[in-house]
C-alpha cells in the first residue's frame, strides 16, 4: 500500500514525497489540514515531530528518543503510543513506547497511557506514533481523534469485510468517471461501491447473503449514497450483456467467507460472468488470493502485491478485451 499512498500524494498534488518506508510514507505538504482530509487510501496521517537518525541495537540508543525538539505545538492531553520496529533488536515495541513516553509526559506534563501488556488506553487519549527502520527513529502525532481509516458510513459490517483504504485503493486504480455503471458483484458491507461513490457513478452491488446485503445498504445510506443492491449468485448475475464500465471484486475464495451459490463448485465462473457483463475496453480491479482471471479475456494493466492480516495478496488492474 505504501507506493499507492505515495501516488495518490502525487497525483492529487498534496505534497512532496520524501521517503517510502516500512508501513510509512513521509511527505511535505504546504497544507497539512486538507492533506489529512483527503487522503483516503492511508490507514492513518500523522503530523512529524522529529526524525532522530543513528539508532543503533541496544536500549541505550532508546535515549536518543528525547531528541524531539521544541514540542509547544504538540497536543497537550493524556496520550498513548504505539510503536513499530523493523529488524532485530536487543529492544522491543514496548521498550521504544515506554521510552518515548515517558519523556514526552515530562516534556508536555501530560499522563502517558503504556499498551505494555495489551492495556488499551482510555478513550479520548491523544495518540502518538514511534517507528525505528533502519538506524532512522520517526516520531510523530495523530492531530485527529480517530485513525483516517475510519469512516463515518461503516454503521454495518459482515465477515471478511474490506479495509476502507485497500477500497480506497483500488476505486483509485479503477479510474472510474462520473456516470460510469460500477459493479460489485460479491458486494459484502458495500465497503468498495461507497468508497466509489465520490466518483458520481451509478453503483450496483451483489451479493448472495441477504445479510451482507442489509450491510451494504445501511452504509451506503449512512453516506448518503444512492445504490441498487440485489440478491444474486455472483456466478450467474441478472444483467444484461456489455451494461458495465467498471468492476470491483474482492472474490471470497473460502479464505476469511466462504464462496457460496455457483461459486462454491466452481470459483471460475465469477470471471466468465465478469467477461460477459462488461463492456469491451472495461475495467475490472480485484482484489485476489486466488486464480487469476482467464489471460484470453483479459489485458493486465498493473500489479500491486499486498499484504492483508498477514497473508499476501494481490490488487490486479485489468482491461476487457
Amino acid at each position: 500500500m505504501e507506493a499507492l499512498v505515495a501516488g495518490e500524494i502525487r497525483e492529487r498534488g498534496l505534497g512532496h514525497v520524501d521517503l517510502i518506508g516500512h508501513r510509512e510514507v513521509h511527505f511535505t505538504s504546504p497544507d497539512p489540514a486538507t492533506a489529512i482530509r483527503a487522503l483516503p487510501t492511508a490507514d492513518d496521517v500523522l503530523l512529524v515531530a522529529a526524525v532522530i537518525h543513528g539508532i543503533g541495537h541496544t536500549k541505550d540508543d532508546l535515549r536518543r528518543l528525547t531528541e524531539l525538539g521544541d514540542l509547544s505545538w504538540a497536543p497537550h492531553r493524556p496520550f498513548d503510543v504505539s510503536a513499530t520496529v523493523v529488524g532485530a533488536r536487543r529492544f522491543g515495541r514496548y521498550d521504544v513506547e515506554d521510552a518515548l513516553g515517558a519523556h514526552l509526559s515530562r516534556a508536555l506534563g501530560v499522563p502517558y497511557h503504556s499498551r505494555r501488556g495489551g492495556v488499551r488506553p482510555p478513550p479520548g487519549t491523544t495518540s502518538w506514533r514511534g517507528t525505528i527502520e533502519g538506524k532512522r527513529a520517526t516520531v510523530a502525532v495523530r492531530p485527529g481523534d480517530r485513525p483516517a481509516h475510519r469512516r463515518d458510513y461503516k454503521r454495518a459490517s459482515v465477515p471478511g469485510t474490506l479495509h476502507p483504504p485497500v477500497a480506497a485503493a483500488m476505486v483509485r486504480l479503477a479510474g472510474i468517471d462520473p456516470g460510469d455503471v460500477v459493479l460489485d458483484p460479491c458486494c459484502g458491507a458495500g465497503t468498495l461501491l461507497v468508497e466509489a461513490g465520490r466518483a458520481g457513478a451509478h453503483l450496483l452491488g451483489a451479493d448472495a447473503d441477504p445479510a451482507a446485503l442489509r450491510a451494504a445498504t445501511a452504509n451506503a445510506s449512512a453516506a448518503g449514497l444512492a445504490a441498487r443492491w440485489v440478491h444474486a449468485d455472483a456466478g450467474a448475475l441478472p444483467l444484461r450483456t456489455a451494461t458495465v464500465d467498471r468492476m470491483l471484486v474482492n472474490p471470497p475464495w473460502d479464505r476469511q467467507v466462504a464462496a457460496r451459490a455457483t461459486l462454491v463448485r466452481d470459483p471460475w465462473r465469477l470471471w466468465r460472468e465478469a467477461t460477459r457483463v462488461l463492456r469491451p475496453g472495461a475495467c475490472l480491479v480485484a482484489l485476489l488470493h486466488g486464480p487469476l482471471p482467464p489471460a484470453r479475456h483479459w489485458s493486465t494493466l498493473s500489479r500491486h502485491p499486498i499484504r492483508l492480516s498477514g497473508a499476501e495478496a494481490l490488487i490486479l488492474v485489468a482491461q476487457r478485451v
